[in-house]
């Protein structure tokens, strides 16, 4: 078949029709096609699908005819392809079969096989037309295939529809070890998946695909999968404490969003994002992009930093209390959409997650995958309160380094034994003064107090922090120090806060 001019420009068009990902293949298919002359469609192989053609055993004049052709399909159709080797000549054409060329009834058959790439090139049309679908919506191979069933597809397409017979086309790259060779059995650096799966879980091969950028070649290897499998560990923990944390929780009764604290509000805001992210991130089919989005959420986001932050209120204030209620329907709302984003990365553990957790009524309680994808709400966008949380976690930063420090220097041992001084002035002053509760909170230590006026070893951040040993005695029950351990006379082991949230 010669790609002639008039063949040649309308695929060339169509082309341009598909989105190539990567975007680079739209350039090699095009450059392919434009420097291709001919093409056969047969091959001089013995086994495969048959040509369904005849020749004659005088003269050689080919025969093919609507009757040839309907009486070998209905062979094939009920007895396989197979048929064209296992029958005679005699058995798989038409009575009475004549060459019109010299007369003879003598016929032998094709021995050649169909091309195999305009055997399965041909596909869209026994896949797609016969159900009715008048293209798909992705064709997805490995990047040889842009000379092989890719473009086959492509060409077969536009000869008999005039169009292209997928609206997007992925490539990818094949599995090398981490110095880039191809796996080879003679090397022996090969891996196993089973053996991965056995050790690992299926949901480690999962994690390691999509942190990859499968549009080239994708390394592998024992100490990869550790790697990954470590991301995985602490992405697992994150629901795990947070299933927990609200076993008590009725999550028909949730608080409302205007009663939540701040930090509440934030976490929202990170949530909103994560779904955002990782929304387009599939829709564009840049997996790593959501693999990095939901690590980035559940290490730094979550545990180290809201989920961190809660405990105190989760653990020492009254089960009832709107206080825990609050931070209990804010890790709920956060569960409930990390569950449903982890179910196309991690399968296994999302369904184990969804087994486990409460469910609000009218939820699909068979499978999480039976459930719908989470959506952006609006109501949790609040661009005053992530442009205050982001400042506060610069503050918390600089606090951070300077704990760090004292902890080296044995000047404390965790953070609740430390009191944290700010000396700042100006706009930074008026931000945070009045907040020391709330940075107590955040810092995660016993005291905190607000100073107007700078330290001069850091006037390069604006912010002085100074770290000492706090007041008071450890209470038992939260393990802050406070001044207050002592004064209840029934419980003499706690300070007050605790007491009085131990009043019945």
């Amino acid at each position: 078949m010669h790609l002639l001019t008039g063949f040649r420009k309308p695929t060339l068009d169509a082309v341009k029709t598909v989105k190539w990902i990567p975007a680079w293949g739209e350039e090699r298919i095009t450059k392919m096609i434009e420097d291709r002359n001919d093409w056969c469609i047969s091959r001089q192989r013995t086994w495969g699908v048959p040509i369904p053609i005849f020749y004659c055993k005088e003269c050689e004049k080919e025969y093919v005819t609507e009757d040839s052709l309907k009486k070998v399909q209905e062979i094939v159709k009920e007895k396989g392809t197979n048929a064209w080797f296992d029958l005679s000549e005699k058995e798989l054409m038409p009575d009475g079969a004549k060459c019109s060329e010299c007369g003879c009834t003598e016929f032998k058959k094709e021995t050649d096989i169909m091309d195999v790439w305009f055997d399965s090139g041909s596909t869209h049309e026994s896949v797609l037309a016969e159900r009715g679908l008048p293209e798909a919506d992705l064709y997805l191979e490995g990047s040889d295939q842009y000379r092989g069933w890719f473009q086959s597809s492509l060409l077969t397409s536009i000869a008999t529809k005039g169009k292209a017979p997928y609206k997007e086309v992925i490539t990818h790259g094949y599995t090398v070890d981490e110095q880039g060779r191809k796996m080879s059995k003679s090397i022996g650096n090969g891996i196993e998946p089973q053996e991965v799966i056995n050790k690992y879980g299926a949901d480690i091969i999962r994690l390691w695909v999509l942190a990859s950028d499968y549009t080239s070649d994708i390394s592998v290897s024992e100490n990869i999968m550790k790697q990954v499998s470590e991301v995985y560990r602490k992405i697992r923990n994150t629901a795990r404490y947070i299933l927990g944390n609200i076993s008590d929780f009725d999550v028909n009764k949730p608080v409302e969003y205007k009663d939540l604290q701040e930090i509440d509000k934030w976490a929202l805001v990170k949530l909103n994002k994560l779904i955002d992210d990782c929304t387009k991130a599939y829709d564009k089919y840049e997996f790593n992009g959501a693999y990095r989005a939901l690590n980035q959420f559940c290490v730094v986001d979550m545990s180290a930093f809201y989920l961190d932050i809660i405990k105190d209120r989760l653990y020492t204030s009254k089960p009832d209390s709107i206080e825990r209620r609050a931070a209990q329907t804010t890790m709920y709302e956060i569960l409930s959409s990390l569950v449903r984003i982890m179910a196309p990365m991690t399968a296994f553990t999302a369904e184990e997650i969804w087994k486990h957790m409460p469910h609000r009524e009218g939820e699909n309680l068979e499978s999480v995958m039976l459930d719908y994808y989470p959506k952006v709400k609006e109501e949790y966008n609040n661009p005053e309160i992530e442009m205050k949380w982001n400042k506060l976690i610069k503050v918390k930063d600089e606090v951070s380094k300077k704990l760090e420090v004292a902890r080296a220097n044995k000047e404390i041992g965790l953070s609740l034994e430390a009191k944290v001084d700010l000396f700042v002035e100006g706009e930074e002053y008026n931000f945070l003064a009045g907040k020391e509760e709330l940075l107590k909170e955040i810092f995660i230590v016993s005291e905190v107090e607000v100073h107007e006026n700078r330290r001069n070893e850091d006037v390069e951040v604006g912010l002085g922090v100074k770290v000492s040993k706090a007041e008071g005695e450890k209470c038992e029950r939260c393990w802050c120090y406070s001044t207050t351990v002592g004064e209840n006379k029934v419980h003499p082991t706690i300070c007050a806060r605790c007491a009085k949230n131990l009043e019945v």
